[in-house]
C-alpha cells in the first residue's frame, strides 16, 4: 500500500508530498506525474515516481495499486476536468484503491458559481463509483491574491467586483497539511471537510493589510463586473478565464467563500495562516 499524490509536482501537490515526507517513510509515497524529469528531485529522496497523464487514460492503468490511499488533486485546466477526472476515478476503481481523497471547492453542492461546476460533477462521479472517499472542499487560496501583488503596488489599488463580500482564505501550505493528515490518519472515509481559514476578510481589509505592510496608500476599488472583465482582459488574461474570475468575485459578494467551519484548523492541529503573515512573506520574497 502506498500513499499516492496525483499532480505531485504542481503548486499544491509538491507541498502535500513535503508534508508526507515529514510523517511517513519516503518509500511509502508515490507521486503521479506527467514528467518524470520534473519529479527527479522527489525520486532522489526515495519517492516512487509513477508517470501518467490525465489526458491519456491508458497511462493511468499502472498509476494505482490495490489498497493505495490516493489524493486526486483537481486538474488545472478548467473546462477539461471532467474527462480528466473520470479517467483517474476509473483507474482508481479498477485498481481497488482503499481511499480516494479529492480536492473540491468550499460549499460543494451549494457553490453556484461556474468554477465549482466541475468540482461538483467530480464529487458525483466519485460517489457513483463506490470508491471509499474523502472530500476536501478547499476554500480560496490566499496566494490567489498575494502572488499578484505587483499590480496592486503599481496602481495603489486592489480592483475587484466582490463588493463587501468576505473571503475565508488559507494558504496552500494549510490545505496541503490537511490533505496529508487525511492520507495518513484514520477515520476519514466518507467524511466531507469544508476547508477554509479561521478568519474571513474583505478586500478592503486586504488592501489595508498591504498598506500597513508597505507604508503605501492602497485602496480597494470595487468596480462593476463588466469593468473588471475589461481590466482583466486588458492585462492579458484570456477572456474565458477573466469571466470565471469575475464570476467568482460575484460569488464572494454573495458570501459563498466566507464560511469558517473550523475543519481546516482541526485537521492540521493549529490555527490557519493569518492574512498578514502571508502578505509579509509575499512581500519579502518579491
Amino acid at each position: 500500500m502506498s500513499i499516492v499524490v496525483t499532480g505531485a509536482t504542481g503548486q499544491l501537490g509538491r507541498l502535500v508530498v513535503e508534508r508526507l515526507l515529514d510523517q511517513v517513510p519516503a518509500g511509502s509515497i508515490a507521486a503521479v506525474v506527467r514528467n518524470a524529469e520534473k519529479a527527479a528531485p522527489l525520486a532522489a529522496r526515495g519517492v516512487e515516481i509513477r508517470v501518467a497523464d490525465y489526458d491519456r487514460p491508458e497511462t493511468l492503468a499502472g498509476a494505482f495499486r490495490s489498497g493505495d490511499r490516493v489524493l486526486l488533486i483537481s486538474a488545472d485546466q478548467v473546462g477539461r476536468r471532467i474527462p480528466q477526472h473520470t479517467a483517474v476515478i476509473d483507474a482508481a476503481k479498477a485498481a481497488g484503491v482503499a481511499q480516494l481523497a479529492y480536492t473540491g471547492v468550499l460549499g460543494g453542492p451549494d457553490a453556484d458559481f461556474r468554477l465549482a461546476d466541475e468540482h461538483k460533477e467530480t464529487e458525483r462521479l466519485i460517489l457513483d463509483s463506490g470508491i471509499p472517499h474523502t472530500f476536501l472542499r478547499n476554500g480560496w487560496y490566499t496566494e490567489n491574491y498575494t502572488a499578484n501583488l505587483a499590480p496592486v503596488l503599481e496602481h495603489g489599488a486592489v480592483v475587484a467586483n466582490a463588493g463587501e463580500g468576505r473571503i475565508a482564505s488559507a494558504t496552500r501550505g494549510d490545505y496541503a497539511a490537511a490533505a496529508a493528515a487525511v492520507l495518513t490518519g484514520e477515520g476519514h472515509l466518507g467524511a466531507v471537510y469544508e476547508l477554509s481559514g479561521d478568519t474571513a476578510w474583505s478586500l478592503a481589509e486586504y488592501a489595508a493589510v498591504v498598506a500597513e505592510a508597505t507604508g503605501r496608500e492602497i485602496v480597494y476599488s470595487n468596480v462593476p463586473a463588466a469593468t473588471h472583465q475589461e481590466i482583466l482582459v486588458g492585462a492579458g488574461l484570456p477572456e474565458p478565464f477573466a469571466e470565471i474570475l469575475v464570476d467568482v468575485d460575484a460569488a464572494i459578494e454573495r458570501g459563498l467563500l466566507a464560511g469558517t467551519s473550523g475543519d481546516l484548523a482541526r485537521l492540521i492541529g493549529r490555527p490557519t495562516t493569518p492574512l498578514a503573515t502571508s502578505v509579509a512573506e509575499a512581500l519579502s520574497a518579491a
